[in-house]
């Protein structure tokens, strides 16, 4: 991991000088994991891991987690015990530094409480979002990277079978989503989430699993992922509780062509926006136009949700390496709602899907 961390560490340096920041403070577990190969957050603790535009890089983190940070390859650590003055390690790097007027891009993850002691520290400096200038390398997926998410990717493919066996008359959404769960682990992925989604529930993107009871006919969404070495899957499948009616089966067909041919318009230069209309289009000609309430798309990574994402305005073009999902969904207020989701990355020829090919007709499980 030293030689992907070092050279990361010099690319994002680069990124720095390119855009007028001084360094760039890391908080977050990807974002440190990214950078050195040290997923570990500190909780409530003050920790930071600061790479200045020269390419020299320090963390400062509690002594509890050098060994952790030493493992992975980390060379320059300033560590603190509890009941010390954690600052006084950052005040230390700014000497050594001279960072007492610099621009500083700051993790958006970091919490504010730990920004505003660095405020205080350095008041005469500047501290800046700074994830787009992470992002500029965290969206290209270099092999290994790829192979873990095609990884985790397979892994969600074969927990489905799971959880359709789970959707039965009778069962709760809990039921589903811990069968998911369950079969996620089994197979070697970590769970992240695990959105089931019945009947009304359905026509809600974000439902949170409740014990909402199963009955013959719903409609149900099962949207979940897992994560393997520290990068996501995420995928939806959406599937009839017994037998579908006209409806249903027009509506989920009318998702999957949509699907279809936002994937089609995938390729590299294309305007990410390009494939948001592609989904769009086919879904407002179909009348449901707007039952269509969200992006088609969303990058992923370390992080479920990360850039590019594939929605009106995004005109920057996509680019070999990028990972999105293609998720387009029609979701009727109270009835029922559907959502088909595969996770693709571009190459050179189009893009290669990193789940299994969705059914082109709705799954209808058990009586």
């Amino acid at each position: 991991m030293a030689t992907t961390a070092t050279t990361r560490s010099e690319r994002l340096a680069e990124v720095l000088r390119e855009e007028g920041f001084d360094v760039f403070l890391g908080w977050a577990p990807p974002t440190l994991g990214y950078l050195s190969g040290f997923f570990e957050g500190a909780g409530e603790r003050f920790m930071t891991l600061a790479v200045r535009s020269t390419g020299e890089s320090r963390l400062i983190c509690p002594r509890l987690s050098v060994s952790q940070a030493r493992r992975a390859g980390i060379a320059e650590i300033d560590s603190w015990g509890d009941g010390e003055d954690a600052l006084e390690l950052f005040r230390r790097l700014s000497a050594d530094w001279g960072l007492r007027s610099a621009v500083f891009a700051v993790d958006d993850d970091m919490p504010s409480r730990m920004l505003l002691q660095m405020q205080s520290v350095l008041p005469a400096a500047l501290f800046k979002a700074g994830s787009y200038a992470l992002a500029e390398l965290t969206r290209r997926k270099d092999e290994g990277e790829l192979e873990s998410m095609t990884r985790a990717a397979q892994i969600a493919d074969s927990a489905i079978q799971a959880g359709i066996g789970a959707v039965r008359p009778g069962a709760s959404e809990r039921e589903v989503a811990r069968a998911l769960a369950e079969a996620m682990a089994n197979l070697g992925g970590n769970p992240t989430f695990c959105i089931v989604a019945a009947g009304a529930n359905a026509a809600e993107p974000h439902h949170l699993s409740d014990d909402t009871i199963i009955a013959s006919g719903d409609v149900v969404v099962m949207d979940f992922g897992c994560e393997v070495g520290g990068y996501q899957s995420d995928i939806t499948r959406t599937v009839c509780c017994g037998s579908a009616g006209d409806e249903v089966r027009e509506v989920y067909e009318t998702v999957y062509r949509s699907q279809a041919k936002a994937r089609e318009a995938i390729r590299a230069g294309v305007p990410a926006q390009d494939v948001d209309r592609a989904a769009r289009a086919v879904i407002e000609e179909a009348g449901y136009g707007s039952y269509f309430t969200h992006r088609t798309g969303h990058g992923i990574g370390l992080r479920v949700h990360e850039e590019p994402n594939i929605v009106e305005g995004n005109d920057r073009p996509l680019e070999v390496g990028n990972c999105f999902s293609v998720e387009p969904g029609i979701y009727l207020p109270g009835r029922f709602g559907v959502r088909i989701e595969n996770i693709v990355t571009v190459t050179q020829e189009g893009h290669r899907s990193l789940n299994e090919e969705p059914a082109p007709t709705i799954l209808e499980t058990g009586p």
